[in-house]
């Protein structure tokens, strides 16, 4: 048994006594002992997740909808389209902004890629540095949560 000047008390309810808690003696507190984390969710056996979209975004019963609405995904829908990229490359000496203009080939959480059509020169852009993109033709655009681009009729 450990020598204690103290009476240790032992509720055996989940509860530690805390080591001297105020500045008297003889004077101690019992605080709850941490509870365990909840587990996720788990899947049932067999049972399979559908996209939710042309995007690939996936809705899980119980769980708000999944957000489509990212660059990544908007960039995907709209491959073979010449885009203008304007990027801006901080603490660089020889240029801090650049300008890419290119066919968008594809588009990652983290990466665009476009190829020059003239030249065949493919560029692998980090989206890091990603200012903005024009684009010079209308863009295929999925609004998350089901919504409709089209107007409201009148």
């Amino acid at each position: 048994m450990m020598n204690t000047p103290y009476p240790m008390p032992n509720s055996g309810f989940g509860y530690a006594p805390a080591q001297q808690a105020s500045g008297y003696p003889g004077m101690q507190q019992a605080y709850p002992m941490p509870m365990p984390k909840p587990m996720p969710p788990q899947m049932p056996a067999g049972m399979t997740i559908q996209g939710a979209g042309p995007t690939g975004g996936v809705q899980v019963p119980g769980l708000l909808p999944v957000e489509e609405s990212y660059i990544e995904n908007i960039l995907r829908l709209n491959l073979g389209k010449i885009a203008t990229i304007y990027m801006t490359f901080e603490n660089n000496t020889e240029w801090n902004a650049k300008v890419f203009r290119g066919v968008l080939e594809a588009a990652g959480r983290d990466h665009i890629i476009i190829s020059d059509p003239q030249t065949g020169k493919r560029y692998l852009l980090l989206m890091v540095y990603l200012d903005y993109i024009t684009f010079d033709e209308e863009l295929a655009y999925d609004l998350p949560f089901g919504q409709s681009m089209e107007s409201p009729s009148r």
